[in-house]
C-alpha cells in the first residue's frame, strides 16, 4: 500500500477542523481493524483487514500532516482533542459487528471522497487517490454483508444484530464539518439508498431506530467519545508516551 498522493491538495488554506475530522476517522478505524491481527476468522481475512487498515493509516498520515506533526497528533493528543465520529471507535465485537461498521463507514467515505475528488478544494488530490482504495473497502464490506446476511441462520442473526447495534452512530457522519464543502443532505440520501440496497440484497431489514439524538451517539466531532475509545487510545499511545523522543 502506498501513501496517497496529495499533489495539489495541500494549500495554505487547508481547513484544520476538516483535516482533523477526516484524519482521525481514518486513524482510529485503522487501529480498530489492526486489532484483528492474529485473530481473523480465516487467513485471507487476516490479509484483507490488514490491507484496509494500512490504506486508512496512509490516509490519516497525509491528512494529519497537512495541519501538524502526524506523530504528535496521533500519539500525544488527549481524548477530547480527537475529532473522529463515534462509529469508528466502536469495538470490533464479532466479525459481523466489524463488517457492519465497515459497511456503514466505507459507503460514507467512498461517496464523500468521490465528491471531494471531483472538485478543486484542498482535499481533492488526496480524495482522487483514496477513492480507489475506499472502493475496495466498500466492496469488501458489501461482499461479507451479503455472505453473512444471506448465509446460515446464525450468520444472519449476528449480522442483523450488528447492523441494529451500530445504526444509532451513523447520523453523525452527515453532520456538517467546517471546511468540508459538500452537500451533507445529498450525501446522506445517497448513503441511505446504497446501504438499504445492500441490506435488502442480504435479506436484512434496514434498522428502524434513530440515527441521531443523545450526545453519546453523535458528538465525536466535538471531542465527546464513548467509553471504549479511552481504552483504545491508551493502548495506541502507550509505546510513544513510554519512550518520548526515542528513534527506532
Amino acid at each position: 500500500m502506498s501513501t496517497p498522493d496529495t499533489s495539489g491538495s495541500a494549500t495554505a488554506a487547508v481547513p484544520v477542523g476538516a483535516a482533523l475530522a477526516l484524519g482521525d476517522d481514518a486513524l482510529v478505524l485503522s487501529h480498530r481493524l489492526g486489532e484483528w491481527a492474529g485473530s481473523a476468522p480465516v487467513l485471507e481475512e487476516e490479509v484483507a483487514l490488514a490491507n484496509i487498515a494500512l490504506d486508512l493509516l496512509g490516509q490519516a498520515r497525509v491528512l494529519l500532516s497537512l495541519v501538524g506533526d502526524e506523530d504528535e497528533l496521533a500519539y500525544l493528543r488527549e481524548e477530547r482533542s480527537f475529532r473522529n465520529v463515534q462509529l469508528v471507535e466502536q469495538p470490533n465485537g464479532d466479525f459481523a459487528h466489524t463488517i457492519a461498521r465497515q459497511l456503514y463507514f466505507s459507503t460514507y467515505q467512498h461517496l464523500l471522497y468521490a465528491r471531494l475528488a471531483s472538485g478543486d478544494g484542498p482535499f481533492a488530490g488526496l480524495a482522487a487517490k483514496a477513492v480507489k482504495e475506499v472502493a475496495y473497502h466498500r466492496d469488501h464490506a458489501e461482499h461479507w454483508t451479503l455472505r453473512l446476511g444471506d448465509g446460515t441462520p446464525e450468520s444472519h442473526e449476528r449480522m442483523s444484530r450488528a447492523c441494529e447495534a451500530l445504526w444509532r452512530y451513523t447520523g453523525e457522519l452527515f453532520q456538517p464539518v467546517e471546511g468540508l464543502d459538500v452537500d451533507h443532505a445529498a450525501l446522506e440520501s445517497a448513503w441511505l439508498e446504497s446501504v438499504a440496497d445492500v441490506l435488502d440484497r442480504a435479506t436484512l431489514a434496514v434498522p428502524s431506530g434513530p440515527r441521531t439524538g443523545a450526545w453519546s451517539a453523535g458528538a465525536g466531532r466535538q471531542g465527546l467519545h464513548t467509553e471504549p475509545f479511552g481504552r483504545m487510545l491508551a493502548e495506541m499511545q502507550h509505546l510513544h508516551r513510554s519512550h518520548p523522543g526515542a528513534s527506532w
